[in-house]
């Protein structure tokens, strides 16, 4: 699949899911309402991805920081942000490279979740701009010497290229609970594509920090899992 019907893929389903999400609220207003109203908090929501530690925990090739925020500013839509830090090491047959950096990813999450009384869950869909800055480091490579009898050569003099930097769209699908008063937990999964990024004159680009590994279509997976906690400013 190319870029330009991803694109339009990505863009039919926010309307598709707008839609749903603007067909549900109008069969739940139809619906006869208590006379009681109750009102949900509005505020800044700030927290840590769980997975990133976790995944330093249980594989040594990778290590990383994530915090996570979100600001709600109407009844469906927060503006929500991710900063953090990555480093990882791509093992593959004849390279080992290992990539260095921080990112931020900007955009919006819609809730399209109707939630009963007073309570404050979500099944989201967001879309965010990401950035990276980053080196990555080819640490050996292999070099086939053509020959059956001589061994493959093995270069360990590591090679480093600094000053890199990726721009990436991402679309994120998830739902988040309040497990707490204001303590939340969620779980996201995320399609990224990338939009450009640096081009070395070494060897080719294999992860870029907040994007993860970097296919040969240029696009790329992730998933969140995080905690965090809402700082009420007033209730709407």
């Amino acid at each position: 699949m190319n870029h330009q019907h991803m694109y339009k893929f990505i863009i039919s389903f926010f309307f598709l899911f707008i839609v749903l999400g603007v067909s549900a609220q109008q069969d739940n207003d139809s619906i006869p309402k208590d006379s009681v109203i109750y009102k949900t908090n509005y505020g800044l929501r700030g927290g840590v991805d769980l997975s990133k530690p976790i995944r330093s925990l249980l594989q040594d090739y990778s290590s990383g920081f994530e915090i996570v925020g979100d600001y709600r500013i109407s009844k469906k839509w927060y503006l929500a942000a991710e900063l953090g830090t990555e480093e990882f090491t791509t093992k593959e047959d004849f390279t080992n490279f290992t990539s260095k950096g921080s990112y931020i990813k900007m955009g919006l999450n819609f809730n399209s979740y109707k939630n009963w009384l007073d309570m404050n869950n979500e099944i989201f869909i967001g879309f965010r701009y990401g950035f990276a800055t980053f080196n990555e480091t080819l640490n050996s490579y292999q070099i086939n010497t053509g020959n059956s009898i001589l061994p493959t050569e093995t270069i360990t003099t590591p090679i480093t290229e600094d000053g890199l930097t990726a721009h990436w769209a991402e679309i994120q699908i998830g739902f988040r609970a309040e497990i707490h008063n204001n303590i939340f937990i969620s779980f996201s999964s995320s399609y990224k594509i990338m939009v450009s990024n640096t081009n070395t004159t070494n060897f080719k680009i294999h992860y870029a920090p907040g994007f993860n590994r970097i296919y040969a279509s240029n696009t790329g997976f992730g998933f969140n899992y995080t905690i965090s906690y809402l700082i009420p400013f007033r209730k709407k």
